[in-house]
Parts: C-alpha cells; structure tokens; sequence
C-alpha cells in the first residue's frame, strides 16, 4: 500500500506449492467457511502466513525442526512467526504436544492434533504416535521412515496404497517433479497507492505485477472514490481477473486490511446484512467482487491464496507493484 510514505514490504512465505495431485491441489477454502484460519510457520522452507493448511504442508513437511502453529487471529499468528508470544499464549497453559507421523499424506511432526489429522486421513495404515518433545517425535519419523527405505517391497506397496495420492518425501521421482510443474501455482504482487490519501485532492492508483516484461502487468489510475483501501482491494480483484478460472494463484500483497476482509470479515458483514454497528461496511461493493470472483474460482477447481508481505524490506514483487501503482496514480481520472 503506498502514500507518500508508503510502505515498503518484505519477501512473502512462497515456496514449492506443487507437490499436490491434480486431485488434491485446490487450494482449501477453510479459513473462511470456519470464520479464519491461518497457518503460521516460524521455522520452515518459507516462513510465513498461509490462508491454505495444504499450502503451509509443503513449507514444513520433511524440514527437520519446522515449527509451525494455527492460529483463528491474524495478529496472533503474526507474533508467532516474528518469535513473540501471540496475545491469547498467556492464557494458554496447556503443556505443548508433538505428534509423529511416519506413514500418511505429508509425514513430519504436528504441534495440533487437527492438522495431523489432516496428514493421516484416509490413509491405509498410518503410522503416528504422540509425544512431549519436539526430539522424540522427529526421532520416531526418522527412525520409522529409515526402516522402511530399506525394505524396497515395502517402500513399494506403501507408495501404491492409495491411488489418488501422492506421498510427500524428501526425494521426488522425476515424474513427480514433472507434474510439479505443469500444475505450478501463479504468482502475483498487488499494491495500491494514494497521494494526499483522506484528502479531497487524493489521486489513487492500482498496480499488479506477474513479472518483468509479463503483459498481465497493470498499471492504473483507481477509478470512483480515491483511497488507499480501494486501490488495494482493486489491485486484488484485477489480478484475479487476469488469471484464467482453473489456475491456482497466489497473491501477495502488504495490506492486512485486505486479505482480512476476504477471508475473514466478510463472514460476519454477509450474516448482518454487510451493515456494522457504525453503518454500511466500508468498500464492500469490491469485498463482495472479489469474494464473487474468488468462489467462482473455486467452482472452476482453482484456489486464491492470500499471503501477507512484511513493508519496509524491499522485496522486488512488492516494490515493483509499488511502483506500477504509483504510477498508475499520476494517470489521468
């Protein structure tokens, strides 16, 4: 989001998102039918925010030492992957659990039993186990995983167990890795600017970047009401419109503001009527566009993952967005 001191962000928690079948890549729509949900990830291949717990797998599963944790508000997850104490952990006593999973979807070790869940289910005979260190429940999915790699009978009838997955293991076969490719998730940097933003002389613009040279870029001036809440929200709703119905997307973008609103808020403002305590909802004409296009994504087999980008580190998406978006502001109305 940029004004004349606009905020500069940080690289976002990306990463391997391919390692799911055709199948199994829709990116899950779960933080938003149960009221937000996000995946924090501390120590990981990318440590980040995810909106998608399948997304936030590939980022911890086989990394030795991950540590990750759900949270339902997006603050605390934020204090959790900067190492701070989230705000409600003060109230939390219950003494921590690590849960090994040998044999499932996505072996690794779990801190909830939800999650680890998510890893064994539907799958023909797991291997899991609870413990109270971090050490022992590595200790059992290395041992446990070592063994059966030298058992290549068993190794083999454990990758055919189910044929519509795809375990995830540290070494992919080339074929795998062919299929990571053709099914790679899209990625996008939104930004929104306003120049004397409040003001009734402000000027906004939106700017959304694919990539150098790529033609999906946008740079323009903001149309209607000129703030720095609309701009962002636009530049999210232009990027899903440039990216085809069936295409798994990744937007990245530094206004908590908005991934809020889509994936969270919004809940409530549709069972009240889009009306708060104080009158309408702010912007919920483009709340409500983007919601539309991303449950139409949905329909079409597609997921939207929203990943939030600290400011002030100069990530190159984010600075390149930053000044499409700038730019587009200088444009005529």
């Amino acid at each position: 989001m940029s004004s004349q001191s606009k905020k500069r962000a940080a690289p976002g928690a990306a990463g391997s998102h391919n390692n799911l079948s055709p199948k199994k890549r829709r990116i899950d729509s779960a933080s938003s039918s149960s009221g937000g949900k996000y995946y924090a990830v501390r120590v990981g291949a990318k440590p980040g925010i995810y909106t998608s717990w399948a997304i936030c797998q590939q980022q911890i599963s086989g990394f030795k030492g991950a540590v990750f944790k759900s949270f339902t508000d997006y603050e605390d997850a934020s204090a959790f992957v900067q190492g701070r104490n989230p705000t409600s952990a003060a109230a939390d006593n219950k003494p921590p659990r690590f849960y090994g999973v040998a044999v499932g979807r996505t072996p690794g070790v779990y801190t909830e039993w939800s999650e680890a869940q998510e890893a064994i289910k539907g799958w023909k005979m797991p291997k899991y186990r609870k413990f109270d260190t971090r050490e022992e429940a590595e200790e059992f999915v290395r041992t446990y995983r070592a063994g059966a790699a030298g058992d290549a009978s068993a190794q083999a009838a454990l990758d055919g167990d189910a044929a519509d997955e795809e375990p995830v293991s540290q070494t992919k076969t080339a074929a795998m890795a062919s299929l990571q490719q053709q099914n790679s998730v899209v990625v996008v940097y939104t930004d929104g600017s306003s120049r004397a933003n409040g003001r009734a002389d402000a000027a906004a613009g939106v700017g959304v970047y694919f990539g150098p040279g790529d033609p999906r870029n946008i740079s323009e001036r903001l149309k209607g009401l000129q703030t720095n809440q609309r701009a962002e929200l636009t530049a999210i709703l232009r990027a899903l419109e440039s990216v085809d119905l069936d295409q798994d997307l990744e937007i990245r973008t530094d206004s908590k503001y908005s991934i809020r609103c889509v994936t969270e808020w919004y809940i409530n403002w549709e069972r009240n009527g889009w009306r708060t305590q104080g009158g309408p909802v702010k912007n919920a004409d483009l709340v409500q566009d983007v919601r539309k296009k991303i449950e139409e994504r949905e329909a079409h087999g597609a997921g939207t993952q929203f990943i939030w980008v600290k400011g002030h580190a100069m990530d190159p998406g984010n600075i390149a967005a930053d000044k499409l978006a700038v730019d587009g502001a200088m444009k005529p109305a």
